[in-house]
């Protein structure tokens, strides 16, 4: 049961990883999320795009899985992803961002329409919605990442931002 204010707010996380909703989190659930943000954005499973999205999706199942996973049957539980959060990512939440930094960098490179290494505000909401996101929440977070108000969000905005979001403190 999950019994402090800590818990609770990284227990409430977890269904933003359970893709289909089935109460676990696993490998099809980070596969999910990539082929949605490529359907979003019209870029092909095959391109180098694509490969690099799936690629960090994997790295990112592989890292949680490692932190998460304490049966090792491949899917994570609600228990075992807050048992996660409490016992490794608290402390460390930079852990967590370097296990999602290659998913975030190809989801960012995805809709990054000029190759300038940032995306826009609008193209930012794209890949939240794809993730699962509504509008409203989708553009308040895409204009809270925005920390520089430049209008356009950065790798170095999105990971630690990230990182604070799913290893929120007490």
């Amino acid at each position: 049961m999950v019994s402090s204010e800590y818990e609770r707010r990284i227990a409430a996380r977890f269904a933003t990883f359970d893709q289909d909703g089935n109460g676990c989190i696993d490998r099809v659930d980070f596969a999910s999320a990539a082929k949605a943000v490529l359907a979003e954005f019209g870029v092909p499973a095959r391109s180098d795009k694509g490969q690099a999205l799936y690629g960090g999706a994997e790295a990112f199942w592989q890292g949680m899985a490692g932190i998460a996973d304490r049966d090792g049957d491949q899917r994570i539980s609600r228990d075992e992803f807050v048992g996660g959060a409490l016992k490794r990512l608290r402390d460390n939440p930079e852990r967590f961002a370097e296990i999602a930094r290659p998913f975030l960098h190809a989801a960012l490179d995805i809709a990054d329409g000029d190759g300038d290494g940032r995306a826009t505000i609008d193209d930012t909401v794209r890949v939240l919605r794809a993730l699962g996101a509504n509008e409203e929440a989708a553009r308040g977070a895409a204009a809270l990442l925005d920390t520089d108000a430049d209008g356009l969000v950065g790798e170095a905005e999105v990971v630690p931002a990230f990182a604070r979001y799913f290893t929120v403190p007490e």
